[in-house]
């Protein structure tokens, strides 16, 4: 109704929440999204995004781009979209990760994404940004972990490859799947070939994820997701 609060809703929502000991969250549908998108060098992913923002397939706002290098620079500075450089390794990760929290706040960011980031992030910091961290896997879990999935997965001659988006927990890549998307290929099939149409997957499944959050879309329950 006209006139009606966010604090209105949260108190009438109140008694249901309290009763079934839910988790919530309430979205303001007339506030754009913003996000941050994370990368280390492959860059495939955050380019579709912003393609795909670009043309009103994904309704959301940039913030900031983070990396732990300085490959993406010249493109978020030709988009206007500030970039941090986190460089992380085992001595200054919790130092990092601070850093990493300073900007989604200050930001005013309601979602994280993991566009093809290699770096693992902390116990504490996945359970503080629970629900609003989403990652590319680039495998469809649990097969092929660890580096160069894509060449592991020609080496072992499969018949389908392809990649998950999962919102990020304590548990490495074992969070709640939001999307996922296979492809067939063959014996035929280079291992390039096998990379090339695993950075097309994985660009897809990522943005639909992307997409199905921001619309809200997607309900955390336990360990799954339920996807409307």
């Amino acid at each position: 109704a006209e006139g009606t609060t966010r604090d209105d809703v949260e108190r009438a929502l109140k008694p249901a929440i309290d009763r079934f000991d839910m988790k919530t969250t309430l979205v303001d549908q007339a506030r754009k999204p913003r996000i941050i998108i994370m990368v280390s060098k492959f860059d495939h992913a955050l380019l579709h995004l912003f393609y795909q923002i670009k043309v009103g397939w994904l309704d959301a706002e940039v913030a900031a781009i983070v990396s732990n290098h300085e490959d993406s620079r010249r493109f978020a500075e030709h988009e206007g979209i500030p970039y941090h450089v986190l460089p992380v390794t085992r001595d200054n990760k919790k130092e990092q990760e601070e850093q990493l929290l300073k900007i989604v706040k200050d930001s005013g960011a309601d979602l994280v994404i993991l566009a093809r980031y290699m770096q693992v992030l902390s116990d504490t910091l996945s359970k503080r940004l629970y629900g609003k961290v989403i990652n590319i896997h680039h495998s469809f879990l649990p097969s092929f972990k660890g580096a160069k999935p894509y060449h592991q997965a020609h080496e072992r001659g499969v018949k389908l490859i392809g990649a998950t988006a999962h919102y990020v927990t304590p548990d490495l890549d074992e969070g709640p799947i939001i999307e996922q998307e296979t492809e067939r290929v063959s014996h035929a099939m280079s291992a390039e070939d096998f990379v090339a149409t695993g950075r097309d997957i994985e660009s897809r499944v990522l943005a639909r994820a992307v997409k199905k959050h921001l619309e809200s879309r997607v309900m955390l329950n336990g360990h799954k997701t339920v996807v409307f």
